[in-house]
């Protein structure tokens, strides 16, 4: 009798609370929905069920209503997330993650990502929601693919300014991209096309998840090549990382020629001559270094190819890798370009005797004793005349 009496007491209490948030106003509103994050927060979806006498939908379905009806104006839209938010990881069950798909749920969070309204905290929890929904399985993925999901995610993350907005969006697109082989090439072109954007952790994301979906892939496709070959002018180390590795991935696919040919490019830039550099110190540092950065990178990149593989090696002799090497060595404007070229230039030289002896006479014996016996800090002591004899090098080496 005691049991019966309690229920229906307590199903007098959630029909009196649902009463005053149909009556309440938008103060009264936040009020009750600070009282039910700090009761309810962690609870699994029988804790809810129980709290709200079998009935918690209907307070969902309420919740999700007038999230959809204010997100334009953001004004309780915080808070409305943080509660959906409660109903959505309750564990044990999936019945509130239908039931808020099922109320156009996932098109208001993905509308809420590109609002200008919604300020960087909101836009953080409207991801949490997604990726709580993306990581429930396969048709939960498909279905914020459907809702050209992709594209809201990418955007956001591009234009973001906070790492936890950035870094929870590249989380989510990691994880549509597992176990959703309907959507894997909207998302590998939708990364691709991230990959174009101006923001350093937006970039270093992009070529992460990139490189997660490529291993999947049978074949990469060759609008890949530019925007990664642009990735190595980033002033910023950890993108430059990502892009050598996304790279060294890249080995095994059939747009290997292509990178390999835009790698060696690199090396010999066609719009400066380095030693006849006549700016101010602010053009040369603003214009000029992310060009030298790329010469490096590519330089570097070209390194851990050669030692990969024999195979690759002679692709990039074919290019005509040594020549531009050298050219590379004597732009005495930056010391890391210098550094990872003669690195490179050693292990080739090191694997196949024969370039050495090309290399001697095209450089003169001299500056090639020198170059192998302190390979890492020749640049350190390089003199005008060295660098322009490696600057106008005709060695032509294109097999071995």
């Amino acid at each position: 009798m005691s049991t019966q009496t309690d229920e229906q007491a307590n199903i007098g209490r959630v029909l009196s609370f649902l009463r005053e948030w149909d009556r309440g106003d938008g103060t009264v509103r936040g009020r009750m929905l600070n009282t039910f994050l700090t009761l309810n927060s962690g609870k699994t979806f029988y804790e809810l069920e129980l709290e709200f006498a079998q009935v918690a939908s209907l307070f969902l379905a309420r919740l999700t209503t007038w999230m959809k009806l204010t997100y334009t104006f953001g004004t309780f839209l915080g808070i409305q997330l943080k509660a959906i938010g409660i109903f959505l990881s309750a564990s044990s069950h999936d019945q509130y993650l239908m039931e808020f798909l099922e109320d156009g749920g996932v098109l208001s969070l993905l509308n809420i990502l590109g609002h200008s309204r919604s300020n960087e905290e909101e836009k953080t929890e409207a991801l949490r929601l997604l990726l709580t929904v993306s990581n429930a399985g396969r048709k939960y993925k498909e279905i914020i693919c459907e809702s050209h999901g992709v594209t809201a995610i990418a955007e956001c993350l591009a234009k973001s300014n906070t790492d936890e907005t950035q870094e929870t969006a590249g989380a989510l697109l990691e994880s549509i991209s597992h176990g959703n082989p309907k959507y894997q090439n909207q998302i590998y072109d939708g990364l691709i096309a991230l990959m174009a954007c101006t923001s350093p952790k937006a970039q270093q994301l992009a070529l992460h998840n990139v490189h997660t979906v490529q291993c999947k892939m049978k074949t990469a496709h060759c609008s890949i090549v530019e925007p990664l070959l642009s990735m190595l002018r980033s002033l910023h180390l950890e993108v430059r990382d990502e892009a050598i590795s996304l790279i060294l991935d890249l080995k095994c696919y059939d747009v290997r020629p292509l990178l390999l040919n835009g790698l060696v490019t690199l090396l010999r830039p066609t719009n400066k001559v380095q030693h006849h550099l006549e700016e101010s110190e602010m053009i040369k540092m603003t214009g000029t270094l992310p060009v030298f950065v790329q010469q490096a990178a590519a330089a570097k990149a070209i390194r851990l190819l050669a030692k990969d593989s024999e195979e690759l090696s002679r692709e990039l002799l074919s290019l005509g890798v040594i020549q531009h090497l050298l050219y590379t060595m004597g732009n005495r404007d930056h010391a890391d370009a210098q550094i990872q070229a003669s690195l490179a230039l050693e292990h080739f030289i090191r694997s196949y005797p024969v370039i050495e002896e090309h290399v001697q006479r095209g450089i003169s014996r001299t500056l090639f004793q020198a170059f192998m016996h302190h390979t890492d800090t020749l640049y350190m002591n390089m003199d005008e005349s060295q660098a322009e004899i490696l600057l106008t090098n005709k060695v032509h080496i294109t097999e071995v």
